[in-house]
């Protein structure tokens, strides 16, 4: 069953007055220690984040592993150990600060800096964009094999049920119309869940993950 996932920093159009957008858009958080409380609502995925929890055992791969979890605490070890190498505290949900310089660095490195390498418009009017470097983009090469792919795939799979309100689609309809999204959404995540327990099985990686 596929789940709807959430993006990853979205940015919104300009829109005529009086037409508000069909979905909300979360806004941008202040600080790390927030984006990364705010992403752990939100399942494996284009938004999965490294950091959403403290310390708690990785879930054990095997055929009652749930995919998600699975994927999550892969790319947890992955971006973890890529901060480290850098000399950077990997982040951990607690009570929201004020951000300060540290704060900035860890974010640039987990990430990415710069102008965002992938952008895509949805017929919502809403622009999804990312990093194609950082931690974050790294472990997603690692596990997908194919990070732009992934981007584009999970990110329309997301907007399924938003695009079908926007333009008065029924969702089967606007499912079919998206059938090579969903083949590529399924087939990727398909190989992360393969990778993430090579990950997870395997001695914890130091720097950065592999492409």
């Amino acid at each position: 069953m596929i789940k709807e996932l959430a993006g990853s920093r979205t940015r919104r159009r300009l829109r005529r007055p009086g037409r508000p957008p069909s979905a909300a858009v979360p806004a941008r958080a202040s600080g790390v220690v927030r984006v990364f409380a705010v992403a752990c609502a939100a399942l494996a995925g284009w938004a999965v984040l490294a950091g959403c929890a403290g310390k708690a055992p990785a879930p054990r791969p095997g055929s009652g592993a749930d995919p998600d979890e699975l994927i999550k605490a892969a790319t947890q070890r992955l971006t973890d150990a890529c901060l480290t190498r850098q000399g950077l505290v990997p982040p951990r949900a607690g009570p929201v600060r004020p951000r300060d310089a540290g704060d900035r660095r860890v974010s640039a490195a987990l990430f990415g800096a710069g102008p965002a390498e992938l952008s895509l418009a949805l017929p919502t009017g809403h622009v999804v964009r990312a990093h194609t470097d950082g931690c974050l983009a790294a472990a997603q090469q690692r596990l997908y094999g194919d990070q732009p792919g992934w981007f584009r795939a999970s990110v329309v799979v997301n907007n399924l049920r938003p695009e079908a309100d926007h333009t008065h689609r029924d969702l089967a309809e606007v499912r079919a119309r998206h059938r090579a999204e969903i083949a590529d959404w399924e087939r990727l995540r398909a190989r992360a869940v393969t990778e993430a327990t090579t990950v997870l099985t395997s001695p914890p990686p130091k720097g950065n993950p592999p492409a």
